[in-house]
C-alpha cells in the first residue's frame, strides 16, 4: 500500500508510550503518519518511550513526545501552541487516539479495612479517561487542526458495559466514553470525521495488571476467547489502520469489538472448549 500521501499528516496519540497506544503509534508511522505523542512516564518507563521514539522514526516520519498530563488544560493547551509553531502554523491532524488509562480503583461501598473511592477520585477518573476526550477535540477544531475525514478512536472496554470488582470510576468513564463517541461523531459530521469507539479484548498491559483479580480475568479471556488466545495491542492497532484507509470515515458513532469475538461468547466449558454440554 502506497503510504507517500500520509506523510503530510500527523496523528496525535494520547497515551503514546505503552499499550494500545504505543502499538497504534507505531503502526501509524508504519502507515506514513507522523506522530504526535502525549504520554505520562516517570524516568524508570523513560527508556520504552524512547524506544517506541526511534522505532516511529525508522520509518522516516516525524516523532513529536511530550511528557505531560493530558488532562492538564494549561499543559494541554501549551502542547498545541508548540505544534503549531513547529508545523508553522498549518498543522494537519488526521487521526486522534484517545488511549488514557489513569483512573482511580477502588470500591464506592468499602469492606472492612477498605477506603472508599472519593469524590475527588471519581471525578479524576472520568476526567482523564473520559472528558479530556473532548477537550482535546475542542482545541484542534478550534485551532483548525482536525483536517476533513479525519479519524477520532477512543478505547473503551467491556466494564463499560458491565459489573467488575474495583471497576466502578472507571466503568463510568469508560460509558461517558462511548457517550462523548456518540456526540461528537453527531457534531463532526460536517467535516466527515469518523469518531469510535474501539473495545479491544482482554488484553496483557500494564494498565490491566493494575486491575484487582487481574489474574483471574486474564484466565477466562483466555479460555473465552475463539481464537484462544489474549487480544494483543498489534491486533487493536490494525484494527485502527484499517478503519484509517480511505473509505473508513463512513464507520462512525458506534463500537468496534477489536476482540477476536470475545465479548460475544457468555459461557466456557471446563476444558475452554464452547461446549454448552459439556
Amino acid at each position: 500500500m502506497d503510504n507517500s500521501n500520509n506523510s503530510q499528516y500527523w496523528a496525535l496519540v494520547l497515551g503514546a508510550s505503552s499499550g494500545f497506544g504505543g502499538a497504534a503509534a507505531k503502526q501509524l508511522a508504519a502507515d506514513g503518519y507522523n506522530i504526535l505523542g502525549v504520554h505520562l512516564d516517570r524516568a524508570a518507563t523513560l527508556p520504552n518511550v524512547e524506544a517506541i521514539i526511534t522505532d516511529i522514526k525508522s520509518h522516516g516520519v516525524e516523532a513529536l513526545f511530550y511528557n505531560i498530563n493530558a488532562a492538564d488544560e494549561v499543559k494541554r493547551k501549551e502542547v498545541l501552541k508548540a505544534f503549531l509553531s513547529h508545523t508553522g502554523g498549518k498543522p494537519k491532524v488526521k487521526v486522534l487516539i484517545h488511549s488514557l488509562a489513569f483512573g482511580s480503583l477502588k470500591a464506592f461501598i468499602p469492606r472492612e479495612g477498605e477506603v472508599a473511592l472519593s469524590k475527588a477520585q471519581m471525578e479524576m477518573t472520568l476526567d482523564v479517561m473520559a472528558h479530556s476526550l473532548v477537550y482535546w477535540t475542542q482545541d484542534l477544531v478550534t485551532n483548525g487542526m482536525l483536517v476533513e475525514k479525519s479519524r477520532i478512536f477512543a478505547m473503551t472496554s467491556s466494564g463499560g458495559h458491565s459489573a467488575i470488582p474495583y471497576y466502578g470510576a472507571v466503568s463510568a468513564a469508560k460509558a461517558a466514553l462511548e457517550s462523548h463517541v456518540r456526540q461528537l461523531s453527531t457534531e463532526l459530521g460536517y467535516l466527515e470525521t469518523a469518531v469510535l469507539a474501539i473495545m479491544a479484548g482482554v488484553t496483557d498491559t500494564a494498565a490491566l495488571r493494575k486491575i484487582p483479580g487481574n489474574a483471574s480475568m486474564i484466565s477466562v479471556a483466555r479460555r473465552k476467547n475463539p481464537r484462544n488466545r489474549l487480544t494483543t495491542p498489534e491486533d487493536v492497532a490494525k484494527v485502527i489502520s484499517l478503519i484509517c484507509r480511505d473509505g473508513g470515515e463512513w464507520i462512525s458513532g458506534g463500537l468496534i469489538n477489536a476482540d477476536g469475538g470475545e465479548d460475544v461468547v457468555n459461557f466456557v466449558g471446563q476444558n475452554g472448549n464452547l461446549n454448552f454440554e459439556e
